[in-house]
């Protein structure tokens, strides 16, 4: 009977990664206003009544969706909820996250930054959401900053909480820039343009 659960399980955890991949892809395309419950479904090869058991409604849907996508790049950075980097360390994985997205995740990157604009709105659904998801990016930099001025990794003196909203800033604006012109924006070089010039200036006199 417990082999019968597991792959009951491990179907179910299939089934549902397959609808979670069938969202990124439309919302991505068509955005999630765009975008009904059956055209998921119907991607995925299950029925809506399917998905809604899976998910509930529509708006968690898409909270699987966005937290999928975070659970993805924490995975591929090998990051754990409780890691304090070095600012070395950080500054690599911001690259290297760039260089993947810019590889593979382009539909990720494409939904995220659409339906933070959609969001913007305090009565919308998913704003608190992003609101809490900034909040957090810009404690995690505050923390690696004041951590690196403590170890002498960064000069002394510095206004952390500034330079958290300037590199959260760099970040949206980075992406966005790069999926309205992916001919002519490289979003790796300016990920290292960017992070070098940041660096000089937090080690610098």
């Amino acid at each position: 009977m417990a082999g019968v659960r597991g792959q009951v399980q491990k179907r179910g955890v299939e089934r549902r990664r397959a609808m979670v991949d069938a969202a990124i892809g439309l919302f991505a395309q068509q955005g999630v206003r765009g975008t009904g419950v059956a055209a998921v479904a119907a991607r995925a090869g299950v029925t809506p009544s399917a998905l809604i058991h899976h998910f509930g409604s529509k708006d968690a849907l898409v909270r699987a969706v966005l937290q999928e996508a975070d659970r993805r790049a924490l995975e591929r950075l090998a990051i754990t909820a409780d890691a304090e980097p070095s600012l070395a360390q950080a500054i690599d994985w911001f690259v290297r996250d760039a260089e993947h997205t810019a590889a593979a995740e382009r539909e990720l990157a494409a939904l995220h930054t659409a339906l933070t604009a959609e969001n913007l709105d305090p009565g919308s659904a998913l704003h608190v959401w992003f609101r809490d998801r900034g909040r957090a990016l810009r404690d995690h930099l505050v923390s690696l900053f004041t951590r690196a001025e403590a170890d002498g990794t960064a000069r002394p003196g510095l206004d952390a909480r500034t330079l958290a909203a300037e590199v959260a800033a760099f970040l949206e604006g980075a992406h966005l820039l790069w999926l309205l012109d992916p001919d002519r924006i490289d979003l790796v070089a300016l990920h290292r343009s960017y992070f070098d010039g940041l660096t000089a200036r937090l080690t610098g006199p």
